[in-house]
């Protein structure tokens, strides 16, 4: 599948642009050293500190990786996981995203991560407790439209019984998206566009809906 994102290069370091309050976040956040198990990421112009998920959280981005990457296998995308993603002053670690597998031009010079112009669907696993429910259905849904990624699938186990909600047409400015379809774990929903259109997300790798909930 050839690349046909359109958007300016990338912009090689992640403090490009940003301002002295950012430049000392930066910093602060790149002399972090954490326990095994826990990830820093700035969301917001804040640093927030989450330990990785519960066995049930890694088995659902355990059998999404599998799957989406053999759905993608022999093309020009590729899934990651565990990598930092910078866009004007933002550090993310996302639990799942496709991107180029060529990704050399999107590296930033220290090496530390990608820039967000790399990555075309991002995915995030809600973990249990407000704190980190609001993160990925809240900050992290505007960041990733401020960023213009043109997928966000968010797979909450705690909205309800459980949800798949597939995040479409971002719009920056107003960091917020204009396509949103949402459905209960059981039903299956379908990537709309870029390279992993088509590609569905069924109960098989969300488990089914949570009862009690």
């Amino acid at each position: 599948m050839p690349e046909t994102r359109t958007e300016s290069e990338p912009t090689p370091s992640p403090t490009s642009s940003v301002s002295e309050l950012d430049e000392v976040l930066w910093q602060a956040w790149k002399a972090m050293e954490l326990p095994e198990g826990y990830r820093a990421e700035i969301i917001e112009g804040a640093i927030e500190v989450s330990p990785t998920g519960r066995y049930s959280h890694s088995e659902i981005i355990y059998q999404l990786k599998e799957a989406l990457g053999e759905f993608l296998r022999g093309g020009d995308f590729a899934t990651r996981n565990d990598t930092n993603i910078f866009h004007h002053g933002g550090a993310w670690v996302p639990d799942l995203f496709v991107t180029v597998r060529d990704t050399e031009r999107y590296v930033t010079d220290d090496g530390l991560g990608l820039t967000a112009a790399a990555v075309r669907l991002v995915v995030e696993v809600v973990s249990p407790g407000k704190r980190n429910q609001d993160r990925d259905r809240v900050k992290k849904r505007r960041e990733y439209a401020r960023a213009s990624i043109p997928v966000y699938v968010i797979i909450d186990e705690y909205d309800d019984q459980g949800t798949v909600t597939v995040l479409t047409e971002p719009r920056p400015e107003k960091a917020d998206w204009v396509g949103v379809h949402r459905v209960s774990y059981g039903t299956e929903v379908t990537i709309p566009e870029g390279p992993a259109k088509g590609f569905a997300i069924t109960e098989a790798i969300t488990g089914p809906a949570r009862p009690g909930k």
